[in-house]
């Protein structure tokens, strides 16, 4: 893999990437891009870069349990396709990883609705336990405060 590559979190402009990235990933299915009040501090947004373009990014949220934390919404570039895309993403979450770890952190939980990104979390010994049923729901009264 080339050494032209940087793991690093946020900088300005980089949620207005993600953005564009994720209208691009969810147009099938009608998801518009996460707001950012839905994602933590940039400290903990990150970035994988190579030759100085965005490649992909992730989140991690720590939770009130300080040595459990989780990570989703991660994202890619959709106009990357060289043939280490796959090997970028698996840095970036090997990368996330170590960061949960400096906080402590002994397990993380991930969410992601993707056979790919399920592939590549299992290859990283990630225990994937198939979910038939997920959900969420906006809490609307305290949605239209925010």
């Amino acid at each position: 893999m080339n050494d032209n590559i940087n793991f690093r979190s946020f900088k300005e402009g980089d949620y207005e990437i993600c953005c564009e990235w994720w209208k691009w990933w969810w147009k099938k299915v009608g998801l518009g891009p996460v707001q950012r009040v839905f994602l933590p501090k940039d400290e903990r947004c990150f970035v994988l870069e190579k030759d100085g373009i965005p490649i992909a990014a992730t989140f991690l949220f720590l939770t009130e349990i300080p040595i459990v934390a989780w990570t989703t919404y991660l994202v890619s570039n959709p106009e990357y396709k060289e043939k280490d895309r796959r090997d970028l993403i698996k840095l970036l979450i090997k990368n996330v990883e170590k960061e949960a770890e400096k906080y402590g952190i002994i397990q993380i939980f991930t969410v992601c609705g993707d056979t790919h990104m399920s592939n590549i979390h299992n290859s990283l010994d990630w225990i994937m336990v198939p979910v038939k049923h997920e959900g969420f729901k906006y809490l609307t009264n305290n949605f239209t405060k925010k």
